[in-house]
């Protein structure tokens, strides 16, 4: 047998139901070979053994493999045109008590930041985040909440006041923050979309997709969002075909489905 990289996006597949053929193959490659390296390991296969084996470099090798690179109100001035336009305009079209998935959100940065971006609109027990991400590790530290003052130092310092606790050199968001967000699995190319979402975001993850793989998830949002829906995306993204899909623009980062 050849154990090529052919050979380990198979094995990656069965293991942990994770498809490198969705990413961008040379961008992904060098991440691995990189941390095969680092543990010191020979060969695809080897490492292959080491991944059924050894749960702390399975779970190294999933985190390292999901991406993430995460942080509270991540470009304010798109945050900004959330609170002053499509909030305003989401809760006139569907009420208080909208659904809105944080889909990809890694360390829990992206939902938190959205039920304290809402609560200037809603009171905080109406709302109500469905949080996904492949990565187990990261739901696990999203629901502890603890985090960096890097991670935080977005965050408009009336909210920080309000819904942090300082612990040492760390932050702990609140109860009732948390208390707020919903976290899930869930593989945005393999497992089944929610449906009639009022808002969705996803950012700053698809970059690493291939262009199939983007514009089927792309297409699965549209099914999943309600008429009327808003898509958020990142700053490093866009979505080329957008009309065809089925979608309006609102603005660089903000898809309506009409």
């Amino acid at each position: 047998m050849v154990y090529d990289y052919e050979y380990f996006k198979k094995a990656v597949l069965d293991l942990t139901k994770i498809d490198l053929n969705a990413y961008k193959e040379k961008q992904m490659k060098r991440r691995i070979d990189t941390l095969i390296a680092k543990n010191g390991v020979v060969g695809y296969d080897n490492y292959v053994k080491c991944l059924k084996s050894d749960s702390h470099i399975f779970e190294e090798f999933v985190n390292y493999l999901t991406i993430n690179v995460s942080e509270f109100y991540r470009n304010p001035e798109q945050w900004a045109i959330m609170d002053k336009e499509v909030f305003p305009e989401l809760i006139q079209k569907f009420g208080k008590n909208l659904k809105i998935w944080s889909a990809a959100c890694s360390t829990g940065d992206e939902p938190y930041s959205l039920v304290m971006a809402l609560s200037k609109h809603v009171p905080l027990n109406q709302i109500k985040i469905f949080a996904t991400d492949l990565d187990k590790q990261v739901i696990e530290k999203a629901k502890t909440g603890l985090y960096s003052e890097k991670s935080i130092s977005g965050v408009p310092e009336d909210l920080k006041k309000k819904f942090f606790t300082k612990i040492g050199p760390s932050y702990q968001i609140s109860d009732e923050v948390k208390e707020r967000v919903e976290f899930k699995g869930h593989n945005l190319l393999k497992d089944d979309y929610p449906i009639n979402y009022n808002l969705i975001l996803c950012r700053n993850v698809l970059i690493y997709f291939t262009e199939e793989a983007k514009e089927e998830v792309f297409r699965k949002f549209h099914k999943a969002l309600s008429i009327s829906g808003v898509l958020f995306i990142g700053s490093t993204e866009q979505i080329v075909n957008y009309r065809e899909i089925g979608f309006a623009r609102k603005n660089s980062f903000f898809y309506e489905k009409p």
